[in-house]
């Protein structure tokens, strides 16, 4: 089955196909080992034997509007698409995740943080959507573009990892050779009917300048991963450069967000970068090592790859990948639906709650484009 990845960067309106049209994507069990390479990577949660780092070479790349893949006369590709999408049979454990597995699991993280164990931690759940309109993958691919212009969206198929759709608003790494860059995303609030008209600013400013207020414990979350991400660079990086933190729209939500450029010295370590940089404690938690161990063994639902990244790695010419948020992983009788939300010692769960389920609108609004949802 050939796999491939259907993209569309922030702000513009053009998308990228990627085909490998013979053999299996190359499978790497580090980050480490993306150094030297180029293709598109999809990467998990955790690297494991199960869940490797795939890339996909490109032995197609045509640029395409998003609207000619459902015009099976003008783009010849799309049918060659609808062929190879991968879903598997239903996870039956997505299946049954609840409020009640949920608030379990909230007991058992937040008791932990309380304890001192970690400063933060993000747990994370799924839930399963069903199709009622029967759209197909590059339907809601296409929607979501229209949808979420400010996000990167993107449609990856392969054996390995199934299908998945996401529309995330987190760059991982951005950059070429010299010069590269990346961001701290943190706090989520959802913008009111009188808000939504709230774009980016023109130029990067105090959040306190913006008419949107927030509270200390998204103050905090940011300021957490911001912190993280400069002590990272300082190990690899040099001349870094940090702007924020400002407020950031992502469809229905907005974030606090904060820009981080800087100077890699060779592009013989994009591999070690990556590897530090990933994950965040935006998805993960601090102490990083122990927040990631504490997850895959706790968290109810298996994250496989989600709030991994993704996207075009070509480290001499562009690469640009992003952290893997916002997605729906497709099953043979629906979609499984994947949000996550950082822990403090402050946090409650029906708050916390209700963030999961405000992140998963941004999918879920797809499936149901007729009920009202704010975007």
């Amino acid at each position: 089955m050939p796999a491939f990845a259907l993209y569309r960067l922030p702000h513009q309106t053009g998308c990228q196909l990627v085909i490998q049209s013979e053999g299996e994507p190359e499978e790497l069990q580090t980050a480490f080992a993306l150094s030297g390479k180029k293709g598109f990577v999809i990467a998990p949660f955790m690297i494991e034997k199960s869940h490797p780092v795939l890339l996909l070479r490109p032995d197609v790349n045509v640029s395409l509007s998003p609207e000619d893949l459902l015009d099976a006369e003008t783009c010849s590709w799309a049918g060659q698409i609808q062929d190879v999408l991968s879903a598997p049979k239903q996870d039956e454990k997505a299946k049954r995740a609840s409020y009640t597995h949920y608030a379990i699991d909230f007991a058992n993280f937040h008791s932990h943080i309380i304890e001192g164990e970690f400063s933060k931690i993000v747990l994370a759940r799924c839930s399963y959507e069903s199709n009622p309109e029967g759209y197909s993958a590059l339907q809601l691919f296409v929607s979501a573009c229209q949808a979420y212009p400010r996000m990167f969206v993107a449609l990856v198929s392969a054996h390995r990892c199934g299908t998945w759709l996401m529309a995330t608003p987190e760059v991982l790494l951005k950059g070429s050779g010299l010069h590269w860059s990346t961001m701290s995303l943190a706090g989520t609030m959802v913008l009111r009917d009188d808000q939504l008209d709230f774009d980016n600013p023109p130029s990067p400013k105090p959040h306190d300048s913006q008419e949107i207020a927030w509270n200390i414990k998204n103050i905090q979350e940011q300021r957490y991963v911001s912190t993280y991400i400069t002590e990272r660079l300082e190990q690899v990086a040099s001349f870094i450069e940090e702007k924020g933190p400002y407020t950031m729209r992502a469809g229905n939500l907005v974030h606090l967000r904060s820009d981080f450029s800087f100077v890699l010295p060779s592009l013989s370590k994009v591999g070690e970068l990556i590897h530090a940089l990933y994950p965040t404690p935006a998805v993960c938690g601090l102490p990083k090592d122990a927040a990631r161990d504490f997850i895959i063994h706790n968290e109810f639902t298996p994250r496989g790859y989600y709030s991994g990244f993704v996207g075009p790695l070509d480290p001499e010419v562009d690469t640009q990948l992003f952290v893997s948020l916002r997605c729906m992983r497709f099953v043979e009788d629906g979609c499984c639906l994947y949000a996550g939300g950082g822990l403090l010692a402050d946090s409650d769960m029906a708050t916390e709650w209700k963030e999961t389920e405000d992140k998963m609108m941004t999918m879920r609004t797809l499936l149901h484009p007729n009920e009202t949802s704010k975007r």
